[in-house]
């Protein structure tokens, strides 16, 4: 009888123990009512297979986000769209002295030739094969259509017209970034960005006459090429540097572009000054690879639809630029039209993009 009360009370010690807490001579264990994960059935870790830890015991803070990756994004951005600002300026600079074809493949041409020197100096390995596709997006719309067929229509519309035009590019890119990346901005995003479009419109409209020209045809074309450029060249610039995607879209288009180059200024009419020289290098260097290589690290840090509303301003400093570099006269309207334009770019910049919008721009 003294062996079997012996044997009861221990078991009901032991039973009792567990559900007691934490005793003094038993440092390991843990109370019966804490919470999955951190009891211990034992020394070799919880029940959920993890090793043991103490209740006071607290996981260690993780490192929150670097502050300044936004605002390093936005400069970025806003130094691509001072480049850009200077295109159009640059393009009537270069049509001075060669023909339209032959800018769009020079420009081309010599870009290429800078970043594939870039690539080969720093031996920059060729893309995976899954990159190749959004690369033929990003030459198809940047490197080729948008500085095609805005060279046309600079041909017979004057350099602050085209840029008022152009003014629609963030809309266009919000809208194939929404597209592309299944990502809805805020209403009060949209909004912001529909008004800025509509005094864009506006403006244009009544610089032109109320009527729409053949180069404006050329010019809502090139709308539609370049932000299907962006959006593309916006999202792979989260896979490799922004320089790397430009760059590599423009060394595809070589085997096209070096045989064209070479019958456009075979067929045109060539007067080479010192205007036009400076043009075209800025094109090739500025336009098409630098501004595109700080504007798609800029994208790939603040998302495509935010960084797009940015190219709001561009088409003001290009009027500034017609008229410092051209020469040409602005009407009373535009000062009207660039404030309004900026109050749409803080609204946009304020407005609320889901988290996800920068899911596929990001590494």
């Amino acid at each position: 009888m003294k062996a079997e009360d012996s044997a009861t009370d221990s078991s009901a010690i032991a039973v009792s123990g567990g559900r007691a807490g934490i005793r003094g001579d038993d440092p390991a264990g843990i109370r019966d009512d804490a919470p999955a994960g951190i009891r211990d059935d034992g020394p070799m870790g919880d029940r959920d297979g993890g090793p043991a830890r103490r209740p006071d015991d607290t996981p260690a803070p993780q490192a929150p986000p670097a502050p300044s990756a936004p605002r390093i994004g936005t400069v970025l951005a806003v130094l691509g769209v001072a480049a850009f600002s200077l295109t159009f300026p640059a393009t009537a600079w270069a049509l001075t002295g060669l023909g339209p074809w032959s800018v769009t493949t020079c420009r081309v041409v010599l870009a290429a030739l800078i970043a594939g020197g870039a690539m080969a100096a720093l031996r920059v390995p060729v893309p995976d094969r899954r990159h190749w596709p959004g690369l033929l997006v990003v030459a198809a719309g940047v490197v080729v259509g948008f500085p095609l067929l805005t060279t046309l229509a600079l041909q017979t519309s004057t350099t602050s017209h085209a840029a008022v035009v152009v003014g629609l590019l963030p809309l266009t890119t919000a809208a194939f970034s929404a597209v592309r990346t299944g990502v809805r901005p805020s209403r009060v995003f949209w909004a912001a960005a529909l008004a800025g479009a509509a005094v864009v419109i506006v403006f244009a409209v009544q610089q032109s006459g109320g009527a729409l020209t053949t180069g404006d045809l050329y010019l809502f074309g090139a709308l539609v090429a370049c932000a299907a450029g962006y959006t593309e060249g916006g999202r792979l610039a989260g896979h490799m540097p922004g320089w790397q995607v430009i760059g590599w879209a423009l060394v595809g288009c070589l085997p096209l572009s070096l045989p064209g180059a070479v019958f456009a200024l075979l067929g045109e009419d060539i007067h080479l000054d010192g205007r036009t020289v400076a043009g075209l290098l800025w094109l090739a260097a500025g336009s098409q690879f630098v501004g595109l290589v700080v504007w798609y690290r800029g994208m790939a840090a603040i998302g495509v639809a935010r960084a797009s509303q940015l190219q709001l301003a561009q088409p003001l400093l290009t009027l500034v630029w017609s008229v410092l570099l051209l020469g040409e006269t602005l009407t009373p309207a535009a000062p009207i039209a660039a404030v309004a334009v900026l109050v749409c770019i803080g609204v946009t910049q304020r407005a609320r993009v889901p988290a996800g919008a920068n899911r596929d721009n990001r590494p």
